[in-house]
């Protein structure tokens, strides 16, 4: 089977679960929201581990499970967000004891981000429902549009030191082309709030590439071309969602100043 084939077949499946999952929502999608934390740490600690800083990896590990769990179980946000930050703060404190740097910390902290985020903004109701469609619209859109963009027009680099084949170009085409496809859904959806869906689209476009080239340079640092194999075809779940996961967190934070912390897609989609 060849690696396009392997591709497509994995994105398939990837879709219908993620989409079936989506449209579920409550505790089925809080579970998928905690696996793709747990395989992000994971793949992050695989990328730095060591004989030295292995223990201090499965603390960091066991900690991230705890607050998951709290997450899975349907704690309120608060006590899920205080449990993070208790933890990455643990994390921290045996970092430096150990004189292990903030690696883990970090990798712990983003992890732990974005199952949360992406748990609390789909909620079990339609407005959270809404809120992620919205959320997917922007990224593939921008990561789609931006790949056939970059490849046809070409131009100059965006980060060629990070990401050497991102071009300005793809950039700004996956941002137009994020922009019209979170709009159709947020018009499909009847939002109220159309005029201000086109600055955080935007906002969420450009986020989301800035998680991808961040990602990039976690692999250029640690000399790896994917976060794991754990995908055929497709690499680690690092490699698919590290836009998602950036733009999730933003989403979450814009949505909460107007729905608050336990229901931030309310106060965007009100439906």
């Amino acid at each position: 089977m060849s690696n396009l084939q392997q591709r497509v077949i994995s994105a398939i499946v990837l879709a219908v679960i993620v989409l079936g999952l989506t449209w579920l929502g409550g505790l089925y999608f809080r579970l998928l929201s905690a696996a793709i934390a747990l395989a992000m740490f994971y793949e992050w600690s695989a990328m730095s581990r060591s004989a030295a800083n292995a223990p201090y990896q499965w603390i960091s590990a066991g900690l991230l499970v705890l607050v998951l769990l709290l997450l899975v179980v349907g704690f309120p946000a608060a006590t899920v967000l205080l449990a993070l930050a208790a933890a990455v703060v643990v994390s921290a404190g045996l970092a430096v004891i150990g004189k292990q740097g903030s690696w883990n910390t970090v990798g712990l902290a983003y992890a732990g981000l974005s199952g949360i985020s992406l748990a609390l903004l789909r909620g079990a109701d339609q407005s959270g429902l809404v809120a992620i469609l919205f959320l997917f619209a922007v990224v593939w859109a921008t990561d789609i549009l931006a790949y056939f963009v970059g490849r046809a027009v070409g131009g100059p680099k965006l980060a060629p030191a990070i990401s050497p084949g991102k071009t300005w170009s793809g950039a700004i085409g996956g941002t137009i082309g994020g922009l019209i496809a979170a709009l159709a859904v947020a018009v499909l959806a009847g939002s109220p709030h159309l005029g201000l869906m086109v600055p955080v689209v935007l906002f969420l476009s450009i986020v989301s590439q800035i998680g991808d080239l961040f990602e990039s340079w976690v692999k250029r640092r640690h000399g790896v071309k994917d976060s794991s194999h754990l995908i055929p075809g497709h690499g680690g779940v690092m490699d698919r969602v590290d836009g998602l996961v950036v733009a999730a967190l933003a989403l979450y934070v814009i949505g909460t100043a107007f729905g608050g912390a336990e229901n931030p897609a309310g106060g965007l989609f009100p439906l």
